[in-house]
């Protein structure tokens, strides 16, 4: 009894590290060059369409409306009364109400209010001034 073997020959392509490295490096700066382009596109879009963003501030040419008479509440050991405003969404003013922060030693609250600039209005929100 013999034992009969066959040798099957198959090719095989073999890729070397460099190859891979080439092929994903060419496939990211592709995602990241669409990516890219896309970005640029979305923020040539909302700028058209949104309120002028100045820092962190809104201006718009609507007036806010007068601001909601709210009775504060008593005083808080540690907080500090944050007063209600009016915030911009986007289409109109809507009222945000007052809160309680907690008390930073050797600072003040300074609350969100608009300003009045050359017939456009200038929000600013609320932050911490040392004093």
């Amino acid at each position: 009894m013999g034992i009969l073997i066959h040798r099957l020959e198959v090719p095989l392509k073999v890729r070397t590290r460099t190859d891979r490295a080439a092929r994903s490096s060419a496939g990211t700066r592709t995602i990241l060059g669409r990516l890219a382009v896309s970005a640029v596109a979305a923020t040539m879009l909302l700028g058209a369409a949104l309120p002028t963003v100045a820092g962190v501030g809104i201006d718009i040419q609507i007036a806010p409306p007068a601001p909601r008479v709210v009775e504060v509440p008593p005083p808080r050991a540690g907080f500090v009364w944050a007063p209600g405003y009016y915030r911009w969404d986007g289409r109109q003013h809507v009222w945000v109400d007052g809160r309680w922060l907690r008390e930073r030693r050797g600072s003040h609250w300074v609350p969100e209010h608009w300003n009045e600039r050359h017939g456009r209005y200038h929000f600013e929100p609320g932050h911490w001034a040392r004093g």
